[in-house]
């Protein structure tokens, strides 16, 4: 852990094939082996491409506001829900958001007094710096390789990321290591549950065609979608509508769209329980692991070496 400028404690970055600390070029971080990658937009760029989620930048930058705090604290009802932090456990630390998207939740934790960095694999990454406060670090990184060393962080959160990679446990297993001992990974993933399964009706039948279509004319769809809203809360009716086209049921419409969207275009959206999470924390060396109210959250503590 070094200190920047201002005197705040900041992970360095590293090397994601060689392991070593990343030193400042000219609009480059390099390291020793020679491997240099770009600053752009003052955001560290460790990929070339959005590989499987390029959705995600398409949405992100689409939709760059309409999740941000405005006020009514959703989103920090959310945070808490899925991960059970709260400003006093999250201030003075220093928190990876993996996966940060336009920075819903980076913005709500650097609220709450964290030491920020957000990481997503897209270009959702130029919306969340124009979101974001400027002592915020963002990168652009895949998950599976992101740049920094083992313990790098007091608290690790994921949030509704890790199922849309190729393989979320091998997601899981490479954020787990950048907790370090004594500190916390929080993560929320899709509910494999029977009930969770039962209730999303046919919208898996549908994302046998929906991740194809091109992002524009998948927008306008969720956008049509939006009255369906309507019909989805009429008793009787509504329990049938939402199997048989189940779209978002948020109150705010563009919201729904965003939902929507959401729920239809990602290349992977897998489902887990939480044995199979349980099991993931169990396997990368956490304690007291605890499952949260909204399925499937989950929450650990990173053993000690001595433990």
């Amino acid at each position: 852990m070094h200190r920047d400028a201002a005197g705040t404690a900041t992970p360095p970055f590293a090397c994601p094939i060689h392991r070593d600390v990343l030193a400042l070029g000219d609009n480059t971080l390099e390291c020793s082996a020679g491997e240099t990658y770009p600053v752009v937009e003052g955001i560290p760029r460790f990929v070339d491409s959005q590989l499987y989620a390029a959705s995600f930048g398409f949405q992100w930058r689409r939709f760059r506001t309409t999740q941000l705090h405005v006020g009514n604290g959703e989103s920090h009802a959310t945070l808490a829900e899925k991960t059970g932090l709260g400003r006093d456990q999250v201030s003075g630390s220093t928190v990876l958001d993996a996966g940060c998207g336009m920075g819903r939740f980076s913005q709500v934790l650097h609220e709450w007094g964290a030491d920020v960095t957000a990481a997503d694999l897209t270009l959702a990454v130029e919306a969340a710096r124009e979101n974001l406060a400027e002592d915020v670090r963002i990168v652009q990184a895949d998950l599976h390789a992101l740049p920094f060393l083992p313990g790098s962080f007091d608290i690790v959160v994921s949030i509704g990321v890790l199922h849309h990679t190729p393989d979320t446990k091998r997601a899981f297993l490479r954020i787990a290591d950048l907790v370090r001992p004594g500190g916390l990974l929080c993560v929320w993933v899709y509910s494999g549950h029977l009930r969770d399964r039962l209730a999303s009706g046919l919208k898996y039948t549908y994302r046998r065609w929906t991740p194809r279509l091109r992002p524009e004319r998948l927008e306008r769809l969720s956008r049509a979608a939006v009255p369906l809203y309507h019909v989805h809360r009429l008793p009787g009716v509504g329990f049938v509508s939402r199997k048989i086209l189940p779209t978002s049921t948020h109150p705010d419409p563009e919201w729904r769209v965003l939902d929507t969207f959401d729920d239809y275009s990602p290349t992977y959206r897998w489902r887990h329980t939480y044995e199979e999470v349980e099991a993931w924390f169990a396997e990368a060396g956490f304690t007291d692991v605890a499952r949260l109210g909204t399925p499937v959250a989950v929450r650990g503590v990173r053993a000690s070496s001595a433990e």
